[in-house]
């Protein structure tokens, strides 16, 4: 990559986001945002009782990371940020319009399985379902790439800079 993108870290809860994030940024070089510290404290409240976001809960945080990426044009960056939702992506876009996404995705037993192990985290496994259902992969006219979850992180994290080479410059 020639001039740093400004990558979203998306997928589902349990895809590795907070892990393959900070290895992608440590491999090109860019800062790391953990887009779960955007969140308003009534947000990880309600994630926390096992209720959902709504679309209207998840606004005030997609704008705070959009106004994060924007802050990173033409320098770089990487975020996590669930992402689900095509309209999401759009909010994500219209606030910094080179941003690029890199979809962790996977099994959902293997998903499931590494939520079950981690700890201290906000997000239930009980969630999940409600997560792969509100997931819109993303589209052919969306700038980004889909990785898949299984191995190490490290292996992720390669595969994740190899498909990321192969996209073009971003629009600034």
């Amino acid at each position: 990559m020639n001039t740093p993108h400004v990558v979203v870290v998306m997928g589902v809860a349990g895809t590795g986001k907070t892990t393959i994030g900070p290895l992608l940024a440590a491999r090109t070089g860019v800062p790391y945002a953990e887009g779960d510290d955007f969140h308003p404290e009534a947000n990880i409240a309600k994630m926390s009782a096992g209720t959902p976001l709504t679309d209207e809960d998840r606004l005030p945080w997609l704008d705070a990371i959009g106004a994060w990426a924007h802050g990173r044009a033409g320098v770089g960056g990487v975020v996590s940020c669930s992402a689900l939702k095509r309209s999401y992506r759009d909010r994500l876009r219209a606030a910094a319009p080179g941003v690029v996404f890199v979809h962790l995705a996977g099994d959902r037993a293997l998903i499931e399985d590494r939520m079950s192990h981690r700890q201290g985290h906000f997000m239930p496994t009980a969630l999940l379902d409600s997560q792969f259902a509100t997931l819109q992969p993303l589209e052919a006219d969306e700038a980004g790439v889909e990785v898949n979850v299984s191995g190490s992180p490290e292996e992720i994290t390669r595969r994740a800079v190899l498909a990321l080479e192969n996209l073009p410059e971003p629009v600034q």
